[in-house]
């Protein structure tokens, strides 16, 4: 498929675009398929994408990282990792999500305590922000911390928690200020694996992202100690709402790529399945449909690709992340819907990659903010 030129990226960001794509084929593709079946993927590939340098490339060099503070890197990394359907990598969750928590907030302590076995893969992280009776609503967090001497005791759960089971680091949001209202006096700690009282539940069995460890986390008087609060004690929602654009532009490029991805398999089909003698392609209203696909397609990597360029910036809004967010993921289930429907049967057939491509894609409109609280946020935006 001829696409508009992109000209997002420099010659370095398609070098390390080859080197990802070659390490994808060669260390994960062929195994992904196992891990969906133990519903993790081995710690290994971790150490391996570390030794790489596909974690923490924004990470100083002092600490084992990359040392080029470029989102660009990390939509290279998304992107091939949804090439090939790889869903189960929770990478993009630890360098897009939790790395910037670690950067901006971290004392000079906690950097060098976490960052260089951050990069080396050693280290793998999560943020656990959903609750069973709460969802992502911040208001209604009652996990919670009240500080006994040096430490924090911590109690409460957590659910939906993405790299839950194989996280060695979890930012937990708990409530520091028990007479705060709604999302105020809120913080971040950070807990770590081994801490007695963390106990993890269930890996729980998702529709889709099958490779994808996410897990229910409970806290049960853990006492983590006052050098792991990350941030400032009580502006937790305030950290939150600084990194959740990036988040949410994690999620669009995600929504875009795999929007590319499946259209590039359905028109390969559409040329060569027969029906009644022609390729289905070939009848109008699959080329009209393929036809609107692809525009959809392209406008919105014309988009996403502005709203990098204004993070690398530092001028990405939220209402604009929302946007993004939204309007991609729809995007992202619509046309993996219509091209298991252009399959017939074999779409159905879950060894086809459509299939996946729809099981997995749909809690994108869902995580990260669902796309009606997106809308909600563009609303306000506008002064309603």
């Amino acid at each position: 498929m001829d696409r508009m030129q992109r000209t997002l990226f420099e010659s370095e960001h398609d070098a390390f675009r080859d080197m990802v794509r070659t390490f994808m084929e060669r260390s994960v593709a062929a195994r992904h398929a196992d891990w969906e079946k133990a519903g993790i993927v081995d710690r290994d590939v971790w150490l391996e994408a570390g030794k790489q340098g596909m974690l923490g490339m924004d990470v100083p060099e002092e600490y084992g990282g990359g040392g080029v503070a470029d989102f660009r890197y990390n939509v290279v990394l998304d992107e091939e990792i949804i090439r090939i359907g790889a869903t189960g990598l929770g990478f993009g969750l630890h360098n897009d999500i939790v790395g910037p928590y670690l950067l901006s907030l971290s004392t000079d302590e906690q950097k060098r305590r976490w960052l260089p076995r951050f990069c080396s893969g050693e280290l793998i992280t999560a943020i656990a922000m959903s609750e069973p009776g709460a969802g992502s609503d911040l208001q209604r967090v009652h996990t919670h911390a009240r500080r006994d001497g040096g430490d924090w005791v911590l109690s409460g759960s957590k659910t939906f928690i993405t790299n839950g089971i194989n996280a060695d680091l979890v930012l937990v949001v708990a409530r520091t200020d028990p007479d705060a209202d709604g999302a105020r006096g809120l913080s971040l700690l950070a807990v770590e694996r081994g801490m007695p009282g963390f106990e993890r539940g269930r890996n729980l069995d998702k529709i889709g992202m099958k490779a994808q460890d996410t897990a229910e986390l409970f806290f049960d008087e853990v006492r983590v100690p006052a050098a792991n609060l990350l941030g400032e004690e009580n502006r937790g929602f305030v950290h939150l709402m600084e990194n959740l654009p990036q988040e949410r532009l994690s999620i669009a490029a995600v929504a875009v790529a795999a929007c590319e991805a499946v259209l590039e398999l359905t028109l390969d089909y559409a040329k060569t399945r027969q029906a009644f003698g022609r390729p289905i392609g070939s009848f109008q209203h699959n080329r009209f449909l393929l036809a609107e696909l692809v525009t959809e397609t392209t406008v919105a990597r014309t988009y996403l690709d502005e709203c990098v360029r204004a993070h690398l910036r530092g001028k990405l809004t939220v209402q604009d992340a929302a946007m993004a967010k939204w309007w991609t993921t729809d995007l992202q289930n619509k046309v993996a819907d219509a091209c298991l429907q252009l399959h017939g049967g074999y779409g159905y057939m879950t060894e086809y990659p459509v299939a996946k491509a729809w099981l997995d894609g749909r809690v994108q409109s869902i995580y990260g903010g669902t796309n009606e609280i997106m809308k909600e946020i563009v609303g306000r935006g506008l002064g309603l």
